[in-house]
């Protein structure tokens, strides 16, 4: 087992780093939060790069790449906290390209690929979702519970939009009101693709607020010394790197899995998704301790850090309830 990325794949997360960083700057990004809207001309880009198709077979239209390369790009994807519908998308493009029946895949992976479908992925309990990305400008639904799936189009469903306090993506709650049309095959492995995408954006968002609060902790002093000398500080930046780099391996370990040993992807898609929720919501308010009273601030970004990892972490499968899984996955259940 090779964790170390070939040199394609370095290549693509060397090239989505810079070109997020041209286009989503941190000012950039704080006025389109305020503004509650996408950047429509920079996702035409990633559309242009192939982005929405990365893991899409290239006969049905896209990249022909694995769970590898989809997770760098939501990586740096989360690292820039780009407002742009790629996570909702993916997701339920996953799950079409695993269950769906070769009519499903042609007939809604190739749009997806080119991003031009805009579509979402719903946990549905009793019909209905209750946190759904991107769900309001949606014309398909992909909607997954107990191990099956269906899909909704447009007029068979509705969204009703939520405030959450993730101001740089739109959520909203989601009421199938149609039969829909179900996917002949089985679920699971597209939607624990899924997790592995968040998981993977979850490390990007953690990454960046540490190297966040790393920057401040040598910039900022106190009584003549940088305030990353003192252990308090030191002790704490240590921490959110070990929870960082640890959420790094699992997710890596999860999409090396899909691609090469799918039987184990369940696990390791689970403890991905598991441990991510709680080192990126842990890794964001440990930066805001080092920030101190400045971190507590509007004007300050690194809250828009912090309400992402928070709002990612009830996203599809909450940290107990997987925790559960890798238990009885794993024969630990009681």
């Amino acid at each position: 087992m090779n964790f170390d990325f070939n040199d394609d794949q370095q290549a693509i997360k060397r090239t989505a780093r810079e070109l997020l960083a041209a286009r989503f700057s941190a000012e950039r990004v704080r006025e389109l939060a305020e503004g509650r809207r996408y950047d429509e001309e920079a996702w035409a880009e990633l559309c242009q790069l192939g982005w929405p198709g990365i893991f899409v077979a290239e006969e049905y239209g896209g990249q022909g790449l694995g769970t590898v390369e989809l997770v760098i790009l939501a990586e740096e994807l989360g690292y820039a906290l780009a407002p742009v519908p790629f996570l909702s998308r993916a997701a339920a493009g996953l799950v079409i390209a695993s269950a769906g029946s070769e009519e499903q895949r042609r007939r809604w992976l190739a749009p997806i690929a080119r991003g031009e479908l805009a579509a979402t992925l719903a946990v549905v309990h009793n019909g209905a979702g209750r946190l759904v990305p991107d769900a309001t400008e949606a014309e398909l639904v992909v909607a997954v519970g107990q191990g099956r799936a269906r899909v909704y189009e447009r007029g068979s469903f509705t969204a009703e939009e939520l405030d959450t306090i993730d101001l740089t993506r739109r959520y909203a709650r989601v009421r199938l009101v149609g039969a829909g049309e179900p996917l002949a095959g089985d679920a699971e492995p597209g939607f624990n693709r899924a997790l592995v995408a968040l998981s993977a954006e979850l490390v990007g968002v953690a990454q960046r607020a540490l190297e966040m609060a790393v920057a401040y902790a040598r910039e900022r002093k106190q009584f003549g010394r940088p305030i990353g000398a003192y252990q308090a500080v030191s002790h704490r930046l240590a921490q959110m790197l070990l929870e960082t780099e640890s959420a790094r391996s699992l997710t890596y370990y999860a999409a090396w899995a899909a691609d090469a040993e799918p039987e184990s992807l369940e696990l390791a898609a689970a403890m991905a998704k598991a441990y991510a929720s709680d080192a990126g919501w842990r890794t964001t308010a440990q930066a805001l301790q080092v920030f101190g009273g400045i971190g507590f601030t509007w004007e300050h970004d690194l809250h828009f850090f912090l309400k992402r990892a928070r709002t990612d972490a009830h996203l599809w499968a909450r940290g107990r309830e997987l925790r559960d899984r890798v238990a009885d996955l794993a024969g630990l259940a009681a």
